[in-house]
């Protein structure tokens, strides 16, 4: 027996250690809320200033990422886009999220001819290239950062219905649910006191694997003319401008703005396994299986 009351307890208590893919997902979402947070302050040049004698100059110890066709600080404009990208990623799948999951949960809840309209028109929007018609709806509503926000969680839209729609109607005749119902819950406190926060954990394994996809598609909306408009720092713009010269050697100029969009992709592409890992550990069991 321990010495110390309750030092044994405390001991057998199960402690959280990163697994699998956490920690170079934690590592590279802290390195990118870091910069999504400081980069304007950490910015060593001002992102928008032009210096035409320094144009295109290489990576050097006094321009880390090189600079652009105009004699930018390809850095400085590759740090400050950071928040940008992430708050529009960010924004377009908490707003797919809420209203995704609370549509989802009431047809899934309600059924009948409620179900069947909404399963069809998930089905009929999941038809189109979702990248297409994000790019139908930012043409007609006009590329501000707030459409293109409204667009990408439109696209995103369907998957959330259709995931919070299929678990809720698994899960309405759950034994707990009818002891709700005895115990005298109402339809709404059942559905979403009781059966959507069941649900959310899935959604949320959604929703981390989503924001990659809305950083690409704000980045591609804007690489192609329809996002973010220039000399605003955005990946995308950044890309788009640095292409051209990649045939005449200077790589550095879409390089480096790629490889910021490829590394936070691939952040919340390892944070949505981890989190399905975490929450699925039989899933996991079976996907580690030869």
């Amino acid at each position: 027996m321990s010495a110390v009351p309750g030092k044994f307890e405390a001991d057998a208590r199960p402690r959280w250690r990163p697994r699998g893919n956490e920690a170079p997902g934690l590592l590279l979402l802290a390195l990118l809320l870091f910069a999504a947070i400081a980069g304007p302050a950490l910015a060593p040049f001002d992102p928008l200033a032009t210096d035409v004698p320094a144009r295109l100059q290489p990576p050097s110890a006094l321009h880390w990422f090189g600079t652009d066709a105009l004699g930018r600080d390809l850095f400085s404009r590759v740090l400050v886009a950071t928040r940008l990208d992430l708050s529009m990623a960010a924004g377009a799948v908490l707003l797919s999220l809420a209203a995704g999951s609370a549509i989802g949960a009431l047809c899934g809840f309600v059924g009948g001819r409620l179900d069947r309209w909404v399963g069809r028109l998930v089905d009929v929007l999941m038809a189109f290239p979702l990248f297409v018609v994000a790019m139908a709806l930012v043409a007609a509503w006009g590329n501000t950062v707030i459409n293109i926000v409204y667009a990408t969680a439109l696209i995103n839209l369907p998957f959330y219905i259709r995931l919070a729609r299929g678990e809720v109607g698994v899960r309405r005749g759950a034994g707990y649910v009818l002891a709700a119902r005895l115990g005298g819950q109402g339809p709404a406190r059942l559905l979403f006191g009781v059966l959507l926060p069941h649900v959310l954990p899935m959604l949320a394994v959604q929703g981390s694997i989503n924001l990659g996809w809305a950083l690409l598609n704000g980045a591609g909306l804007s690489f192609i003319g329809l996002g973010v408009k220039p000399p605003t720092p955005e990946w995308g713009v950044l890309v788009s401008e640095g292409a051209p010269y990649i045939i005449t050697g200077q790589w550095w100029l879409a390089g480096f703005p790629g490889l910021a969009l490829f590394m936070a992709v691939g952040c919340f592409t390892l944070l949505g396994d981890a989190l399905r890992d975490r929450l699925d550990p039989r899933g996991a069991a079976d996907r580690s299986a030869p």
